[in-house]
């Protein structure tokens, strides 16, 4: 159970910090602080302005950037759409980067480029893509992206009659930095033979130990067709609403831009502010002999380091030593 919930990964980093942190810590308990790490794990907000290599360190970790991204940005997708059905905001594979660097400032483009390349095929990949293709096929990439690799080989290896039984596995290291290098897919005709491509597939999801799709929902999807080109294969992942439910990171497309718990903390937080800006002039002429007392509202911000809030706290011990400097 350890090993399949990678228990020992998210003990060592929560290690690694408390000692990274150690001073910062001693204040409230070391108790308090696996209770909060591990809080954050199981909420998925453990990953947010991690380093990549801890992002895609664990499939729960794949699955929780993922939602995030979504819950982030799904307006990018929604605005637009609520005035016309074919207007909504597009963005290229680079706009796409910069966003996924927001949640993970060493994101690696070559993930988001493999993504886009699902969408675009061979089109141009400066051209622009919707929030939702661009998502899916991004979910896709990123969390079976091992799997994917070694799917690519094997498919080199049947165009050339090669024994695809021969294709390396791919670590979790290797096979986010080499460049794949993408098959011949311009003709419709060409491909391989759907069938003999899934009796490799099925082999492979049995000896491979990294995240696959259900062998028995790509059967399905390759047994109406009689052959398969790769990012045609891709492409069928990616709109497949069997393979979004077995990771279980996304809503089905039909929903995407539904998310009713964001909504109305977003209703909250502007109806909040709002009120804050409304009340300002009407204290400033009102009875100032007797100022109204204004609880401000506490709002909960998303879980920060603690190397971040001891930076703002040496900040402020120096602003105060310039006051006293200054008094003096």
């Amino acid at each position: 159970f350890a090993a399949q919930r990678h228990v020992l990964t998210y003990m060592e980093d929560a290690v690694s910090q408390l000692l990274e942190n150690r001073e910062d810590i001693s204040q409230y308990g070391i108790a308090r602080f696996f209770t909060e790490y591990f809080n954050s794990v199981r909420q998925g907000t453990h990953i947010l302005f991690r380093e990549f290599s801890f992002v895609q360190a664990t499939p729960h970790n794949r699955a929780s950037f993922l939602r995030t991204f979504w819950r982030c940005f799904r307006t990018v997708g929604k605005n637009g759409g609520k005035y016309s059905s074919i207007y909504c905001y597009l963005l290229t594979a680079q706009e796409y980067h910069c966003l996924l660097q927001l949640l993970c400032p060493d994101f690696p483009m070559e993930l988001t480029q493999k993504a886009a390349r699902i969408v675009l095929m061979d089109d141009a990949m400066d051209c622009l893509m919707s929030f939702s293709d661009f998502l899916f096929a991004f979910q896709i990439q990123f969390c079976y992206s091992e799997f994917l690799e070694s799917v690519a080989a094997i498919y080199q290896d049947l165009l050339a009659g090669k024994n695809p039984n021969t294709v390396i596995v791919p670590t979790s290291s290797s096979g986010q930095h080499r460049q794949r290098q993408p098959p011949n897919d311009c003709n419709p005709l060409e491909g391989v033979e759907a069938s003999l491509f899934y009796q490799c597939l099925e082999s492979l999801c049995d000896r491979s130990k990294y995240s696959c799709p259900p062998s028995a929902l790509v059967k399905e999807m390759l047994s109406n067709a009689q052959r398969m080109t790769f990012y045609g294969f891709l492409l069928a992942l990616a709109k497949d609403q069997g393979i979004n439910r077995a990771l279980g990171a996304l809503p089905d497309k039909g929903d995407l831009f539904l998310d009713p718990a964001m909504d109305q903390e977003l209703e909250k937080l502007v109806a909040q502010v709002s009120g804050l800006s409304m009340s300002g002039p009407a204290s400033s002429s009102g009875d100032t002999a007797n100022p109204p007392v204004r609880n401000s509202p506490r709002i909960n911000s998303p879980w920060k380091s603690l190397h971040h809030r001891r930076k703002m706290d040496a900040e402020s011990e120096g602003s105060n030593e310039e006051t006293d400097s200054s008094e003096n």
